[in-house]
């Protein structure tokens, strides 16, 4: 099968803030940390371990046993939960941007690109969760 690639900035789609990001443009470095490539994560974690002791971890897993106490969960999921106390635990998120348009498609490739990542991380940073 022929897979052809169009650039983000030919779409017309993407602002020019949005155009510059993914250029890494330094104009706008000041407004976020590191820019997510793989070889950042390590800092990343760091920064996260340091920002994240066993006291907030301990709050967090509470606040969760909280939210699910008149749920059945499952053994995947109290494990998971579980895990949030270790301090080589850490999660990856991300938010649905609402884009008009876009519609369930983004929020699909938004999910599997979040899991994608984290099997990329879970493979590159084994000695954490």
């Amino acid at each position: 099968m022929e897979v052809d690639c169009i650039p983000f900035k030919e779409t017309g789609y993407f602002s020019k803030l949005i155009c510059d990001y993914l250029d890494q443009k330094e104009d706008l470095t000041p407004f976020y940390n590191r820019f997510p490539h793989l070889e950042n994560f390590e800092d990343q974690l760091k920064e996260k371990a340091f920002n994240y002791p066993a006291p907030n971890r301990k709050i967090l897993v509470e606040a969760l046993h909280g939210q699910y106490k008149d749920f059945q969960v499952s053994d995947a999921t109290a494990e998971k939960i579980a895990l949030l106390a270790h301090e080589k635990t850490f999660t990856v998120v991300t938010g649905h941007q609402l884009n008009l348009f876009t519609g369930p498609l983004y929020f699909l490739y938004m999910i599997i690109s979040t899991i994608n990542l984290t099997e990329q991380l879970k493979y590159k940073f084994p000695q954490h969760e």
